[in-house]
């Protein structure tokens, strides 16, 4: 696995290393699998804007790189991400040109946006606690494998804000209306066990199976179909706004598009040798 500090063109400054000499992002780029590494675990990976930057950056990168097939989200150190880095939010309550309206526009929002559309599916592992906006970017990839001492909490009513980055959007989806709103507005630490039984997380493994479990599925997709699992991403995301009728004529379209593509004919090919097929994800 080779490791290199995340880049942003259009972005100098966004990975400039941090106080303590290291990137805020680290890229790791192993067998068509991107795993990105939140890395400010001192401060258990809360998002300043040095982190925000990177992450926007990386995930434009690698959502677009043809030879990335899947990609996974997780956090160095005791933490996956405790959402907004208050200590620099307060800094930024005297500067009346920034405020968390901006940094839900110009952060956020892309980050979601991107985990959630990308055309290849998205992992995030959780090596610890998803807080505020750090369970926000993890409700938006496609499945959460959680480590048994892992925790869930929205955090957002705790300091008397709304939510963000798609948790209004994601949670109801996942768990209903009404257990989504006492989760939001009883902020609480879910233990990994009831998030599991909730529909949160997809699987819980002892904490130093974590990236063995998670490698193993991102290498799985990874050597998948690749753009039928984005058409299928995109199927579902549709699906959620429109009428039976335009779900239909969206899946006839993802459907032209997947069954004039390479991976169908060696699929088909495959089956009727009885092989398995290999996928070059396009």
């Amino acid at each position: 696995m080779t490791e290199s500090p995340a880049t942003a063109p259009t972005r100098p400054d966004a990975t400039q290393p941090t106080a303590a000499g290291s990137a805020p992002l680290l890229v790791e780029i192993d067998g068509g699998v991107a795993w990105l590494r939140l890395n400010r675990p001192d401060a258990m990976n809360s998002l300043d804007n040095a982190l925000k930057d990177a992450l926007v950056a990386a995930l434009s990168r690698v959502g677009e790189d043809p030879a990335v097939r899947c990609v996974v989200l997780t956090g160095s150190g005791r933490a996956f991400c405790v959402g907004q880095d208050l200590k620099e939010h307060v800094r930024s309550l005297s500067d009346p040109d920034s405020t968390l309206a901006t940094t839900v526009t110009d952060h956020y929002n892309p980050i979601v946006i991107a985990l959630s559309t990308m055309n290849k599916p998205v992992i995030a592992a959780l090596n610890g606690v998803a807080a505020g906006a750090g369970l926000s970017f993890a409700l938006a990839c496609d499945f959460r494998i959680a480590a048994e001492g892992a925790g869930l909490n929205t955090s957002f009513a705790g300091i008397a804000l709304s939510c963000d980055s798609g948790a209004s959007w994601t949670l109801p989806r996942l768990v209903g209306p009404a257990r989504a709103k006492e989760l939001l507005l009883l902020p609480r630490t879910v233990p990994a066990d009831e998030a599991l039984a909730l529909g949160l997380v997809t699987k819980v493994v002892p904490a130093q199976e974590l990236e063995h479990a998670v490698g193993e599925l991102a290498h799985t997709l990874a050597d998948g179909p690749t753009l039928a699992y984005g058409s299928i991403r995109r199927a579902v995301a549709y699906s959620a706004g429109v009428d039976l009728a335009d779900a239909l004529a969206n899946e006839a379209d993802l459907m032209a598009l997947t069954g004039g593509s390479s991976d169908h004919r060696a699929a088909v090919d495959a089956f009727l040798a009885k092989e398995k097929p290999t996928y070059t994800g396009s």
